[in-house]
C-alpha cells in the first residue's frame, strides 16, 4: 500500500501511531506549518482536454484542477465554484489560541500527497478527569481536503491521557460534534466566525465529561463486554467459519485489552463501561488496520471513526 502520511510531527512525545517526526517544544504557527510540510499553496489551474484526432486541446468549461505549488502534482479536478482553503489560512484560524496562550500545536501534517490535512492543538483548560486521576485532554481538531472528499471540520476531540486513546465528544449534544463547512468563497470568514462558536463549545464540553463518568459507574461483566463488542463490530454467531474464526479472535483481543490494556487497572476503568468503551478504542487505534498509516486515517477521517462514535452511543445506551 502507498504511504498514506507524507509528512508530521507531534510535540514531545510519540504518538499514538508512532509516526512523524517528534519535536521538543510547542512551535508557532509558522514553524509548525513547515514542520508539517504543508508550507505550499493551492493552485487553480486551467483544464483542457486533449483530442488526438487532431492533436488539439480545449478548455474544459466549468472545471479546475488543484495543484500543489511546491512539486506540481495534481491534488483534484473540481468545478468552478470550488474554493480551497489554503494550509496557511487553516493554521492562521489557530493563531488567537496560540498567541494568548489558550491552546498549542500537538500535531499536523498531511496524508495522501497532501490531500489531507491535519492540525491538532491541545487547548490549555483543565482536562476532565473521569475519576481517580484518569484525565483527557481537551484538543482542538481542524481537518481538511483538498479533493472534495470532505469539508472544512472544527471541533473537539478528547484524548484519554494515560493510553493516548482518540475517544468522541458527546455525541447526543450537538453542541460537541464537529463543525463541518463547506468549501466557498466565504469559507475564510466563516473559520473566523467560529472561534467565538468554539469557545461557546468549550462550556458545553462538561457535557461529555458527564457522559464520561457515567460510563465509569457502570460495572461490565464478561457476557455483557462480549455482547457490546458483537454490537458495536456487528458479530455474528451464525456466520462462516472463516467469520465466526475472526470473530472469536476480536473478542478475546477486546476481552484481553479490557483485562490489561493502558489504563484499565484504573478504578474508573476497571470492570466498568468505560473500560469497555477504552477497550475497544484502543483495539481501533492500536490494533485493526494493515499498519499505522491506515489506522491513522482510519481513526480519525474514515470507518474507525465511525465505530468509535457506534461504540460510545452503545456503552451510552447500557448506562
Amino acid at each position: 500500500m502507498a504511504h498514506l502520511v507524507e509528512n508530521m510531527f507531534s510535540v514531545r512525545e510519540v504518538p499514538w501511531h508512532g509516526l512523524g517526526k517528534i519535536v521538543t517544544e510547542a512551535p508557532s504557527a509558522e514553524e509548525a506549518i513547515k514542520l508539517a510540510g504543508l508550507d505550499w499553496k493551492v493552485l487553480e489551474q486551467q483544464v483542457y482536454n486533449y483530442s488526438s484526432v487532431d492533436q488539439s486541446h480545449q478548455r474544459v468549461p466549468n472545471y479546475k484542477a488543484l495543484t500543489r505549488s511546491d512539486n506540481g502534482k495534481v491534488l483534484s479536478i473540481m468545478k468552478d465554484k470550488y474554493h480551497p482553503l489554503q494550509n496557511e489560512d487553516a493554521f492562521k484560524f489557530f493563531n488567537p489560541f496560540i498567541d494568548s496562550g489558550l491552546a498549542s500545536f500537538e500535531t499536523a501534517g498531511a496524508l495522501k500527497d497532501g490531500k489531507v490535512i491535519w492540525i491538532l492543538a491541545s487547548l490549555n483548560k483543565a482536562p476532565i478527569d473521569v475519576g481517580g486521576g484518569d484525565f483527557v485532554k481537551k484538543n482542538l481538531l481542524l481537518s481538511n481536503s483538498h479533493d472534495g472528499q470532505m469539508a472544512v471540520r472544527v471541533g473537539f476531540t478528547p484524548i484519554r491521557v494515560v493510553c493516548n486513546n482518540t475517544l468522541t465528544a458527546a455525541h447526543g449534544n450537538s453542541n460537541s460534534q464537529l463543525i463541518r463547512l463547506k468549501h466557498s468563497s466565504r469559507i475564510i470568514r466563516n473559520l473566523e466566525d467560529l472561534q467565538q462558536t468554539v469557545n461557546a463549545i468549550d462550556a458545553k464540553f462538561e457535557a461529555t465529561a458527564e457522559q464520561f463518568k457515567a460510563l465509569a459507574r457502570k460495572q461490565i461483566n464478561t457476557k455483557d463486554l462480549e455482547n457490546y463488542v458483537n454490537i458495536v463490530f456487528e458479530l455474528r454467531e451464525n456466520g462462516t467459519d472463516r467469520e465466526q474464526m475472526r470473530a472469536k479472535k476480536m473478542r478475546e483481543t477486546i476481552v484481553k485489552l479490557f483485562e490489561s490494556g493502558a489504563g484499565q487497572n484504573l478504578k474508573s476503568a476497571k470492570g466498568t463501561y468505560w473500560g469497555a468503551y477504552n477497550a475497544v478504542t484502543e483495539y481501533l487505534t492500536h490494533e485493526s488496520g494493515k499498519n499505522e498509516e491506515s489506522r491513522l486515517f482510519s481513526n480519525w477521517f474514515s470507518e474507525n471513526q465511525r465505530k468509535n462514535e457506534f461504540a460510545f452511543e452503545v456503552a451510552m445506551e447500557a448506562v
